[in-house]
């Protein structure tokens, strides 16, 4: 049988108090729910501000939904090659939304690395962001939200 952490959503071995990787209490009720990571592409379509700030209102809802972990969300950075007001406004929204408690944390695809200490903390705590494709590639175009 096998056994899942509640807080991060990893495999863990039975008969341990605390998960090796977020280093929550464990409490073994069975295989969590869900899907660990999901991307959205708040970009499509050359939005607004508004329009991509409602379509992250609806995708953090629907991640809520799935019991996703953590969100990928790919707003790009802006043409001008300075940040865009979409990248900006996305990420203040994120800030206020984490300082409500209505998601755990954030994190800039540019410190989203392995030799930044948020970043190895993150792909410490879920396994499998070992995997992303913008890991260590110091993206400024997404912002990645633990739920």
């Amino acid at each position: 049988m096998q056994f899942f952490c509640e807080v991060c959503g990893n495999e863990v071995e039975s008969g341990i108090s605390r998960c090796p990787f977020c280093e929550s209490e464990l409490n073994f009720s069975g295989p969590v729910q869900g899907i660990p990571h999901r991307a959205v592409k708040l970009k499509r379509g050359m939005p607004t501000v508004e329009q991509a700030l409602g379509r992250l209102e609806r995708e953090l809802e629907q991640a809520g939904k799935e019991k996703c972990r953590v969100l990928t969300l790919i707003h790009g950075y802006g043409s001008s090659g300075r940040g865009g007001v979409i990248r900006e406004e996305i990420r203040d929204k994120l800030q206020f939304l984490k300082y409500r408690g209505e998601i755990n944390d954030v994190l800039a695809g540019e410190n989203f690395s392995t030799g930044n200490g948020s970043g190895r903390n993150l792909v410490r705590r879920f396994p499998f962001l070992r995997q992303h494709r913008d890991l260590n590639k110091g993206n400024r175009g997404i912002t990645l939200v633990i739920l």
